[in-house]
């Protein structure tokens, strides 16, 4: 069984809450969903507190495994940062490979550093001139102490499997969000009265913290070589072709959908998230090409593919995705402020 395919029945034993089956495998795997919750409430018990950083710093994760919006919610971040004359760095553990050029085009006045060990990645920061110190994914890294811990919830997760892995997508329950700072509830393709429901639940839960919603919206296009810009009408009533290795695809597609809208159809191509595209992956996307309008493509899958399409074959379109507030930016910002008012940096 391909990757691919193991990632894809994973998914729909998560998704599918409806269906007999799928709560079947998930009971199946309920014993090792348990060992799971143990382990993890046990290291949480025992890493308190945590290494301190030598930059004033904040981390952007969530409780699910991926597609909850860390990238672009990071991104927004240090880009705040940089307009308050700060020098980010953006600490990845660079899983994937993927990542840290995606966060290096998104924000090139930034340092990004790959390491998954995030004191060292720290230091290296350090050394090279950052001011501050944005970690990506880093949630559920409990040995580093952050001067602030920003949790993400996407809607479309919510309503799915409530175990934790492998029986749902579940790092950690719903009680982690006490070690948040601040949360920001994010939507793709879901109506605005979601997320405000969720956001209202969180609010009652914690009331003494902050709680946001963003809307992670495809704001346009771009052409994969060539760079030139395309308005999301662009698709409108077109049949496209979106390639995804991401760890949400669906979602993806249907943020296409809406755009395409009526008379406008998507197949969507789904791969591993962090996916390595071989020759025969190219070859088959150019085939499938064929009877598509356009072929969709998100950044995170651009960065492996801008160098080796075909040079004579039409470029594929790369998704902008913009980060829309909708509720508690100006909370956000504040707790920000709090971090560019920190001390000089510890040697």
């Amino acid at each position: 069984m391909s990757r691919s395919r193991a990632v894809a029945i994973v998914h729909w034993v998560w998704e599918r809450g409806d269906r007999t089956s799928a709560w079947g495998i998930r009971l199946l795997l309920l014993p090792l969903s348990l060992i799971y919750y143990l382990v993890m409430v046990m290291r949480a018990a025992v890493a308190r507190g945590g290494e301190r950083l030598p930059l004033p710093s904040v981390s952007v994760g969530n409780l699910t495994v991926g597609g909850a919006g860390k990238t672009p919610l990071a991104a927004w971040i240090a880009e705040w940062l940089v307009r308050h004359q700060q020098r980010p760095a953006i600490l990845l553990r660079g899983y994937g490979g993927d990542e840290p050029l995606v966060h290096a085009r998104l924000v090139p006045q930034a340092l990004v550093v790959a390491n998954p060990d995030r004191v060292r990645g720290a230091r290296e920061a350090l050394r090279a001139g950052a001011s501050i110190l944005v970690l990506d994914d880093a949630y559920q890294t409990l040995r580093v102490s952050r001067d602030l811990n920003i949790a993400l919830l996407a809607v479309e997760q919510s309503r799915l499997s409530p175990f934790p892995l492998p029986a749902g997508p579940w790092r950690e329950r719903w009680g982690a969000l006490g070690r948040a700072d601040a949360i920001i509830v994010t939507r793709k393709g879901w109506l605005p009265g979601y997320a405000a429901k969720l956001a209202g639940h969180l609010a009652r839960s914690w009331p003494t913290t902050p709680v946001a919603i963003v809307h992670l919206a495809l704001t346009g296009f771009e052409g994969l070589r060539s760079g030139q810009s395309f308005k999301g009408e662009t698709l409108a009533g077109r049949r496209v072709l979106a390639a995804a290795g991401i760890a949400d695809p669906r979602s993806f597609a249907i943020q296409l959908e809406e755009l395409t809208g009526q008379g406008g159809a998507v197949q969507l191509v789904t791969y591993q998230d962090h996916h390595a595209y071989t020759d025969a992956d190219i070859a088959a996307l150019l085939n499938a090409a064929a009877t598509a309008d356009y072929v969709v493509v998100t950044e995170k899958d651009a960065v492996k593919l801008r160098s080796r399409w075909p040079a004579d074959a039409r470029e594929p379109l790369v998704a902008t995705l913009g980060v829309r507030w909708e509720r508690g930016q100006q909370a956000i910002e504040a707790l920000l402020v709090t971090l560019t008012d920190s001390s000089t940096p510890e040697i």
